[in-house]
């Protein structure tokens, strides 16, 4: 069997470190993370140059057509510095649902935009008492003539206070079991009725809770069939439950062999011949390795028509929580200097062992906590009862 993505996906690996060498900053990395926001117009345009905003997508449409496997090398390399991507990731994942729910009057006005990266579009799926359950939703669309009536709010609304519009999901029919009384619509920010605050994470990510009062919006902008929004969600969401965090265990185990690599103990010998520090190290790789594996079967399966209901949420499960126990672990090994921060100057490896260790508590939460991705895997995958 080989596991090796092929020469197409080797070339494009090859031109994303020339790019990311080329254009991903110092400045702009630590912009990125100061501010919290993964989203960076200049950075946009450099995609775009390349045409790396929606590579997969046809090319009547602006994309070059790539097979999902050959993408894998692209989406490891900008994972693994954290590059800004996630705007341009729920915008490109929300065109894909539009492109197949979407009435042509939507397509013609927001795919063209959106895959050419000049608009932003935000996901407004969890609510504040619901969390991952998002068939729970409560904010009510109440239907008045042409338009309909938003009120209630959303949490996690990452990138709000600068998107242009949120696929919301709301609930139009209180009487009917949850997923049946869903619609979900692309609403335009820029109208009155709609508060932004920031929520900051652990990590120092900026996401929002966002609050829709009175939000007047026209019927045109529903996507889908009125209590229809469970079957409209299923697509976005098999994207979100497919992601992977293996690239940032990559990143981590290259700053820890490199701190044990340059680090010594007080009798002067290398940490790196410490058959401890040899251990951790070798822990964390197996743990890659299982990681890329099981993202790359993801990226196989959707090369071969096929839809990994199960095998996304196993890549998601495992790369989440393998990622905190290899961030732990390593911690420990390098010992309290591992707790000075990120963009610290006397913290080992400038800091970025600390933050992937904070980063990674909130990974078993982002897109579907690790307690649904077992229930998915289960229901889905062992064809379980509920």
């Amino acid at each position: 069997m080989d596991f090796r993505l092929g020469e197409a996906s080797d070339t494009l690996r090859a031109e994303a470190k020339e790019m990311i060498a080329e254009h991903f900053t110092d400045e702009l990395r630590e912009q990125v993370y100061r501010t919290g926001v993964s989203h960076d117009a200049t950075w946009i345009e450099v995609l775009k140059e390349r045409g790396w905003l929606a590579p997969t997508w046809p090319e009547e449409w602006g994309g070059q057509a790539r097979d999902p496997i050959e993408m894998v090398a692209l989406s490891e390399e900008l994972h693994k510095v954290e590059a800004p991507g996630y705007g341009i990731g729920t915008t490109t994942m929300v065109a894909k649902v539009l492109s197949r729910a979407g009435t042509e009057e939507q397509q013609a006005e927001i795919l063209p935009k959106a895959l050419a990266g000049e608009i932003l579009i935000v996901l407004g799926f969890s609510e504040p008492e619901a969390g991952s359950d998002v068939a729970n939703a409560q904010t009510k669309a109440v239907r008045d003539g042409d338009e309909w009536v938003i009120n209630g709010s959303k949490m996690f609304t990452t990138n709000a206070h600068i998107g242009d519009y949120v696929f919301l999901l709301t609930r139009t029919n209180p009487d009917v079991p949850k997923h049946k009384g869903l619609t979900t619509f692309l609403v335009p920010m820029d109208q009155p009725g709609i508060e932004v605050q920031g929520v900051y994470t652990l990590s120092g990510e900026r996401t929002n809770i966002t609050f829709y009062n009175d939000v007047r919006v026209h019927d045109r902008w529903r996507i889908g069939e009125v209590d229809g929004g469970w079957r409209v969600m299923t697509a976005s969401l098999q994207d979100e439950h497919s992601g992977g965090f293996g690239a940032h265990t990559w990143r981590l185990l290259d700053h820890a062999e490199s701190w044990a690599e340059q680090t010594t103990d007080e009798d002067g010998g290398r940490r790196i011949d410490d058959p401890d520090v040899r251990a951790r190290l070798a822990r964390t790789a197996t743990e890659l390795e299982v990681s890329m594996l099981l993202e790359r079967r993801s990226a196989w399966m959707q090369a071969n028509g096929m839809v990994p209901e199960a095998e996304g949420p196993m890549s998601k499960l495992f790369t989440s929580e393998a990622l905190e126990r290899c961030a732990e672990d390593l911690c420990e090994m390098v010992g309290p200097d591992a707790l000075r921060s990120y963009f610290e100057p006397t913290a080992p490896e400038g800091g970025h062992i600390e933050h992937v260790r904070r980063f990674s508590l909130g990974t078993t939460i982002y897109a579907g906590t690790s307690e649904v991705q077992r229930n998915i895997i289960a229901g889905r995958g062992l064809g379980l009862p509920r």
